[in-house]
């Protein structure tokens, strides 16, 4: 696909993580959710990262990392490197990996957040 100077490329707007953007004429004139809100505010504070990083620290801490990599080799191994895509692992591992999160650092996490919310008198 050859690209002509001036062209625009199209590039979606969605991830497998996350829900596609909306368009900014969507959001125009309509009240940010709670949900928003707050994350507005984690994002803010910089309490987003610091919670994103006790959390990457916690599933290392507790083997769900080594676990998770685990499962990838083995996918990779079953089906050959080459017949294998990121996308293949992410739709593989995802439910599996959520579900494993082990229930103490989900509580920790919630309790940080709650926290968080109660300083900030949200």
């Amino acid at each position: 696909m050859a690209v002509h100077q001036g062209e625009k490329i199209k590039i979606p707007k969605h991830s497998v993580n996350r829900p596609p953007t909306p368009d900014a004429a969507e959001d125009q004139g309509k009240e940010p959710t709670l949900q928003e809100i707050i994350n507005i505010k984690l994002i803010e504070s910089g309490e987003k990262e610091r919670l994103m990083e006790l959390l990457r620290e916690r599933l290392i801490d507790c083997g769900w990392k080594d676990e998770m990599k685990a499962l990838c080799r083995a996918h990779v191994k079953k089906k050959g490197r080459n017949n294998v895509t990121v996308d293949d692992l992410v739709h593989l591992i995802t439910p599996k990996g959520r579900a494993s999160v082990p229930d103490s650092v989900k509580a920790e996490l919630l309790q940080r957040i709650r926290t968080f919310l109660m300083s900030a008198a949200l």
